[in-house]
């Protein structure tokens, strides 16, 4: 690709800078790293029914409030922890999710001994490499598919909140799991 030419991008993320940065930069990349999957998980958690771009906006909000998402510390968090989260405007301030992340949290731990790492048990899902999908128009992007369908039932399963197929599906996007950019996009053009 040509630096002087205009990067095409997958036209949801045209909204402004901070969009286009988490497209060109996380959305779609793999990762493996269990810090940064509980992260997003818990950003996802927030998500549900909202705006991602609402979720990004306070990203480094949430980052603060959650202890730079330290997964023992935010599964040891206490009903004190959660009025000052409550209290916390810079967040979305709802209790379901909060006491979810929380409850994600404990879960997140319970995988990772089982299995590991959770980076092992969240690829199994799909056979440990990313699904390339490719689509060409955005229509074609689908908001669920048979992979965060068994993934949302196994996490159900275990006791996680606020992990619905939809969720799940979007979770796969941002951690790479699942690449939908367009075909047109220069991140599908770089191979």
């Amino acid at each position: 690709m040509n630096e002087m030419e205009p990067k095409i991008r997958c036209a949801w993320c045209e909204k402004d800078d901070l969009y286009r940065q988490y497209h060109d930069e996380e959305w779609g990349v793999p990762e493996y790293e269990d810090a940064k999957l509980f992260e997003m998980l818990i950003l996802e958690t927030f998500q549900a029914g909202l705006s991602w771009h609402t979720v990004l906006k306070k990203r480094v909000h949430f980052r603060e409030a959650f202890d730079g998402f330290d997964v023992q510390k935010v599964a040891a968090y206490s009903e004190d922890k959660v009025a000052e989260l409550m209290a916390n405007a810079g967040i979305i301030r709802n209790s379901l999710k909060i006491k979810g992340a929380i409850k994600n949290a404990k879960g997140f731990i319970k995988i990772q001994e089982e299995f590991g790492s959770f980076s092992h048990y969240i690829w199994g899902f799909v056979g440990h490499k990313p699904l390339v999908n490719s689509p060409t128009e955005l229509q074609h992007i689908p908001a669920t598919s048979a992979f965060s369908d068994a993934l949302s039932k196994d996490l159900k399963k275990r006791g996680f909140a606020f992990c619905g197929s939809t969720v799940m599906y979007a979770h796969m996007q941002a951690t790479g799991m699942v690449n939908d950019h367009l075909l047109s996009c220069w991140k599908t053009q770089q191979g």
